[in-house]
């Protein structure tokens, strides 16, 4: 199983002090501890993904549940933006971010927040966050937010300004439950809706028509 480069200081101490408590002779101590690093190294999880073909298609950038898809307007950030569609990242989920389509990143930028529950609404607009804005190949706009939750307290994000991304091509991670919000220009044709479990960089969420 592929793991994320972020997650090894965690597991290895995890699996230090495991045996650090099975040479003690702890025994429900080593087993507790063993248990929880093997969670922690399904937290960090990379599996490879089937990415389909095709012209215009746009893939989710994350797993999880899709919690909400709203017609948007007038936001500071996304100008040119019609729809954000909302996936919920539970600590059972990936948490690898994907790039939605093939394209270009043109700004990255970080706002401190809060870390409210991120399945609920006003989680896009107050907790910790990061966005992403891009282009695609045919200059349509678009942007993905990578949103910090309850327990997610750390926000990783490898791509810059001026890198070029192809669909499904990893960017980040955001550690242990967390919220994806993907926004779409006019023109984009959903294929998902709400309550529907996807996954990154494989699930089609829409095409440009």
């Amino acid at each position: 199983m592929r793991i994320a480069k972020e997650g090894y200081p965690f597991i290895l101490t995890g699996a230090g002090l495991t045996a650090v408590a099975a040479v003690a002779g702890w025994k429900l101590a080593s087993g507790a501890l063993g248990l929880a690093t093997l969670a922690i190294a399904g937290f960090f999880r990379d599996p490879e993904r089937r990415v389909p073909d095709g012209e215009a298609l746009v893939v989710s950038p994350a797993d999880g549940k899709v919690v909400s898809i709203v017609d948007v307007s007038g936001d500071s950030r996304f100008v040119d933006a019609a729809t954000r569609v909302s996936i919920f990242l539970s600590p059972l989920d990936v948490h690898i971010n994907r790039m939605p389509v093939n394209g270009r990143i043109d700004d990255v930028q970080y706002r401190p927040g809060r870390f409210l529950a991120a399945y609920k609404q006003e989680a896009s607009e107050k907790n910790e966050q990061n966005a992403l804005k891009g282009v695609d190949e045919k200059g349509r706009l678009f942007g993905v937010v990578q949103i910090a939750g309850v327990l997610a307290r750390r926000i990783v994000c490898r791509a810059k300004p001026g890198d070029n991304l192809k669909r499904g091509e990893r960017f980040g991670l955001i550690m242990f439950g967390s919220r994806t919000d993907l926004y779409l220009p006019r023109g984009c044709k959903l294929e998902i809706e709400e309550g529907q479990r996807v996954k990154g960089g494989e699930t089609i969420l829409g095409r440009f028509v």
